[in-house]
């Protein structure tokens, strides 16, 4: 189990959603290479990043991200507008080695599938969910897969694992899904990262309680900016894997 802080980034900018709604964006930091940096201090062996305005369609954040990544030695995990092989081009020379794919899986499987074949073991599928039904293009449109439906196809695919969200708890600090996240663990048999809801270190306690093998990490994002957890804290206590062994 490993704990991974999130970055999502607006016009160069640390914020949050809630919910996925563009309209709560609120911001928590305007220098997210700090904050990177202060994730890394902390413990951090895996950072999550989503590029908003990319994944929008409206501009992006790539030159943010590459400065994140060479200002720290963990694995950075990135996603939000890859849609096209010009994309994982850009995030492989900037040096990421886990991009998620959330919109293009779901429209484009075959697309995905080609990545795969020329550029090896690199994607994450990015599984964003509410009421079951996987959301695309800034959560804001359906996709027609029920999230079961995704995280099997990602799997014959060869995707290497699911970050997976609930969006009904995103950003909401209501206490994270650990009952669909293990079930789409499950069906899938990939490894799965939980995101969403993540309010207290109590959450914590309560998925490692749940022991599901397939649950392999939690995101956690609002909590942090909202001080609600201490990330050196929790990582102390909760984290078992080391860097080295996350192959996924």
């Amino acid at each position: 189990m490993i704990i991974v802080p999130a970055i999502d980034l607006i016009d160069g900018k640390c914020v949050r959603l809630t919910k996925g709604d563009y309209g709560t964006s609120k911001i928590y930091n305007e220098d997210p290479i700090s904050m990177a940096l202060s994730f890394e201090e902390a413990g951090a062996q895996r950072i999550h990043i989503v590029d908003l305005d990319a994944a929008r369609g409206q501009g992006n954040n790539r030159a943010i991200i590459k400065k994140i990544q060479s200002s720290v030695s963990c694995l950075v995990e990135t996603g939000g507008g890859i849609r096209t092989e010009d994309d994982i081009k850009e995030l492989v020379d900037c040096g990421i080695t886990r991009m998620i794919a959330g919109t293009v899986l779901a429209k484009d499987p075959d697309l995905v599938a080609g990545w795969i074949s020329r550029h090896g073991q690199v994607v994450i599928a990015g599984i964003d969910a509410l009421d079951g039904e996987v959301k695309v293009s800034g959560w804001e449109k359906g996709s027609g897969f029920s999230d079961t439906e995704l995280a099997k196809l990602s799997a014959e695919m060869g995707i290497i694992s699911i970050v997976y969200t609930n969006i009904a708890k995103d950003g909401t600090l209501g206490g994270p899904d650990i009952t669909n996240t293990g079930r789409i663990a499950n069906e899938s048999g990939l490894p799965v990262i939980l995101s969403g809801g993540i309010s207290s270190s109590q959450d914590f306690e309560n998925i490692m309680k749940e022991n599901n093998p397939g649950i392999k990490g939690i995101i956690t994002g609002k909590a942090l900016y909202e001080n609600k957890i201490d990330l050196k804290s929790v990582i102390s206590e909760y984290q078992r894997t080391k860097k080295e062994k996350m192959e996924w």
